[in-house]
This record gives structure tokens, sequence and C-alpha cells, in this order.
């Protein structure tokens, strides 16, 4: 891998006057399966972080709110892009030295990546970046945690109730340079992360949702902001405030979810199980 094998992928856009939409589907709209999904918040301005290599993961950086620089280096050639629009990511091969930098006040990163956390995968000297870039490099193969085996599966779903809807506390990183919050699939979530999307330009107030799911899994994020989710199985009722971006709210197939109420800016950030299939959804309440 060279720095030519970097690229901005256009990302699906859903325009709707209660919020836009964007999705990222493993093996679809990135070339990885997805094994790990990180966010990078409260960043001062100006910060740079994010100054090392990755041996053997691949990346999709977007900036879900506010702008940042990423550099990137293959020893050899470097090459700056900027992110300030939700629907756009950059593609980071396995390989590259990269920096997060020009970070605007208030910006949100979010990272889809290939391989759960190993420190072993990184590398954070630069010189020493450059010895291994010169060595057989070609030689790496992906690890098993990045195949592309589409076999895992979800266990079969039965009734389930609002009281099986779990509020999580999720990891939290602090640094003086912006806080990460983390979560690995079927580990800090109950599923495999087939699909991650979000809903960004939200008007205040505004109410969105209102559908249920036959086999899908969901885990909701406040990624920015804050709104309710209104949970009902039928026969009972709960609401759930999401407003920290280190919680998140784990919503299993068969329980109707309405978020509403949101706050000026909110980003609602979606984990799921499944890829999109219309046939899952039901949006008739009754």
């Amino acid at each position: 891998m060279n720095i030519f094998d970097s690229k901005i992928i256009d990302l699906p856009k859903i325009s709707d006057p209660r919020g836009n939409l964007s999705i990222v589907e493993q093996l679809k709209q990135i070339p990885f399966v997805i094994r790990r999904v990180y966010w990078i918040y409260d960043v001062p301005g100006g910060v740079d972080r994010g100054d090392h290599a990755l041996k053997n993961t691949q990346e999709l950086i977007i900036a879900l709110s506010g702008s940042f620089d990423v550099e990137l280096n293959d020893g050899r050639s470097s090459q700056v892009y900027q992110l300030n629009r939700s629907y756009k990511g950059l593609y980071v091969p396995k390989g590259m030295w990269r920096k997060m930098k020009n970070f605007s006040t208030n910006s949100l990163a979010l990272v889809l990546a290939s391989t759960v956390y190993s420190p072993d995968d990184y590398i954070m000297d630069f010189n020493e970046y450059c010895e291994w870039r010169c060595g057989d490099y070609e030689s790496l193969s992906f690890s098993n945690e990045e195949s592309n085996d589409e076999s895992v599966s979800v266990v079969q779903i039965q009734h389930k109730s609002v009281f099986d809807c779990s509020l999580c506390e999720l990891n939290k990183w602090h640094d003086e340079e912006g806080n990460l919050t983390f979560i690995y699939e079927n580990v800090h979530v109950p599923f495999p992360i087939n699909r991650v999307f979000y809903s960004y330009d939200i008007p205040g107030g505004e109410d969105r949702g209102a559908h249920a799911h036959k086999e899908c899994h969901q885990f909701l994020v406040a990624a920015s902001g804050a709104f309710e989710v209104l949970l009902d199985d039928g026969v009972n009722k709960r609401t759930v405030l999401l407003n920290r971006p280190f919680y998140g709210l784990h919503v299993p197939p068969g329980i109707w979810a309405a978020e509403q109420g949101f706050s000026s800016g909110s980003i609602c950030l979606v984990l799921a199980s499944h890829g999109y299939e219309a046939e899952d959804y039901i949006r008739d309440y009754e």
C-alpha cells in the first residue's frame, strides 16, 4: 500500500427536512469488515492528534461535525486531506503514517477500523516507521480479525420488552488533546457491526425514527447534543435520555423506537447488526 491507495469516499446522503442521514456498510462503501468504531470529541481548537502508523489496520475517517486535516505519509510521499463534510470519508489503507491536525472548535471525528485495538499494531516513532517501510512490508498479511468473513450470525431473536433495552456507559479515554470512546463488535455491543449510520443537521425540537426492526439490533449514541428515545413493546413504554457521547442505548429487535426532542446541533450515531433491508422495517405502529 502507498499514499495513492488513500482516497475520499462520497457516502450516501439521504436529505430530509427532519435532518440528513448518511450510511456506511462494510464491504459496500468501504473495502473492509468493521471490527471497531470510535469517536473523538472535546478536542480543543487547533490541536493535533493521531501521530502514528497502523501496520495492519484499514480505517475510514469522517468529520461528523467541524473540520480537521488528515496528513498521510507512506515514507516517500505525503498528502493532506481536509475533512469538513459529514457525508465524505477518508479511506486510509494499512501501513500509512497519519496525523490529524487543525481541528476546529467542537469538531467530532468518527473512525471505523478493520481490527480491534492492539498496541503491537502501532508505530509511534516516524524514523522507526520509515525503517519498517524499507523492510519486507508487502509480506505482511491481514490479521484474522480483518478477514472478510461474514459468517458471524446473530442469535435467533425471541420477543423482547422495553426492559431488555440497556443504557450502557462506554469506555472514555480522557486526554488533554480530546476524549475518545470506542466500541468493539460482539464485546461492547452484543452483535456484529455491519452498518453504521448517523443523522445530522437536525433542527432543534425535531422528532425522527418511529419504527421497529424484525431482526436488526441497534445501538444509539448522542455523539453530540441530546435527544430522547421513546421505546414501546406494545404493552409497556419507556423513555431514555441520551445526552453524553460515552453513553449508548441498545435496542433489540421487536421494539418500536422513536427519537424525539433533538437539541440543536445534535448528531445521532447508530451501530446496526444488519445491512439495510427494507423488509426488516415495520413503519406502521398498528
